[in-house]
């Protein structure tokens, strides 16, 4: 018998880097709406809703449920995506659930982001009153008190107001009790993942002082708080929470253009930015992420080893600007005149002379530049 998955959605290339997001209570994955399209442009964005809200079936979980119980709901949803690791970002609830991953399944865990949420929920007491609460009276009422819950006098959106009164009382009950379990406060200094902490300074169910406790039990871990935001930041303040966001998973991007200028140079790497439009920026920013960032930061080919094959494939394509970029970029990594000759030698034998005949004019003047520079310094 399949079992039944959270109700999600999948934006971006299914090549990029997974991405999880993960919702409050009481909301669905309408609560990235203005962030999740714009990380998909370097991520596999994958958000998903509790049960019982949004599309998600209600009979997922029961009474006495646990932060684990969701925890291992996402887990079954990324093994039937074919989602191994993952970064991970939640808010509230869905950030509980990113911290019980970090914790109790590390290997899964590339990165992660924690937005208004706790390694507690101030006890047990007030969500086992508000679970009978729920399960006695439905969400009507708890509705109409979430915008002071949620945002700062005078913000709202009516989308979530509506997530929030649609949602299956029984499955929300069930997550107050996960949350009036839930307690990671002993565990934290286990996590070993990237962690980004971000707290609303406004946020009445989750004060900074919530965020501040798991960064300094988290080693290296970043906190950043937002003015003007209350419990639910992504909402209120996308463009805050984005650049934060992106500051945090782009990592691999900042990395490759670090190999990036040192393997090319400064010069180069400059002008190709200097020429970037907006319809080329996606473009610059795979190479930087993917070829730089992933595969020349790998270290089981030494760089020597990388300029080596990157000629013979530029030969034997027939890529010859791009060769001249990679010879010089071979003399930085530390190959002599002598062996550029040799691997362009080797060439002849299995791309072709005509090819190899090419590839040296080529070189040639790439290293007769370089004499005449030596010459003039």
């Amino acid at each position: 018998m399949t079992r039944k998955l959270l109700n999600h959605l999948a934006e971006g290339p299914e090549t990029a880097p997974p991405l999880l997001l993960g919702p409050s209570l009481g909301t669905s994955y309408a609560l990235w709406d203005e962030i999740a399209p714009e990380l998909s442009a370097t991520h596999r964005v994958v958000r998903w809703d509790l049960p019982g809200h949004g599309g998600s079936a209600p009979d997922l979980i029961g009474p006495g449920a646990t932060v684990e119980d969701l925890a291992a709901l996402v887990l079954d949803l990324a093994y039937s995506l074919g989602v191994d690791r993952f970064a991970y970002a939640g808010v509230s609830i869905g950030g509980a659930v990113g911290l019980h991953l970090a914790v109790h399944h590390p290997e899964r865990v590339s990165s992660l982001a924690v937005i208004c949420s706790s390694a507690h929920f101030n006890g047990s007491k007030p969500w086992e009153e508000r679970a009978e609460l729920v399960r006695r009276e439905g969400l009507a009422a708890l509705a109409e008190s979430a915008n002071s819950r949620w945002f700062t006098p005078g913000f709202t959106v009516p989308r979530l107001i509506e997530d929030h009164r649609d949602a299956d009382p029984e499955a929300y009950a069930a997550c107050c009790d996960a949350l009036a379990a839930f307690d990671l406060r002993d565990r934290l200094p286990e996590i070993s993942a990237p962690t980004l902490l971000i707290a609303g300074r406004q946020d009445p169910a989750t004060p900074p002082a919530h965020l501040r406790e798991i960064a300094d039990a988290v080693a290296g871990a970043t906190l950043v708080e937002l003015p003007g935001a209350s419990h639910l930041a992504p909402a209120q303040c996308p463009a805050a929470v984005l650049t934060a966001l992106r500051a945090h998973f782009d990592g691999g991007a900042k990395r490759g253009m670090e190999v990036r200028r040192e393997v090319l140079g400064d010069a180069h790497v400059d002008r190709a930015q200097a020429r970037q439009t907006p319809f080329t920026a996606r473009f610059q920013d795979f190479i930087s992420r993917y070829a730089w960032g992933e595969i020349w930061t790998d270290p089981t080919l030494s760089r020597r080893e990388r300029s080596m094959i990157t000629l013979t494939a530029l030969v034997a394509h027939g890529h010859y600007d791009e060769l001249a970029m990679h010879v010089r970029a071979a003399r930085r990594n530390g190959l002599t005149p002598e062996e550029i000759g040799a691997v362009l030698l080797q060439t002849a034998v299995y791309c072709g002379v005509p090819a190899a005949n090419s590839a040296f004019a080529t070189a040639q003047r790439v290293l007769a530049e370089e004499e005449g520079d030596d010459g003039a310094g």
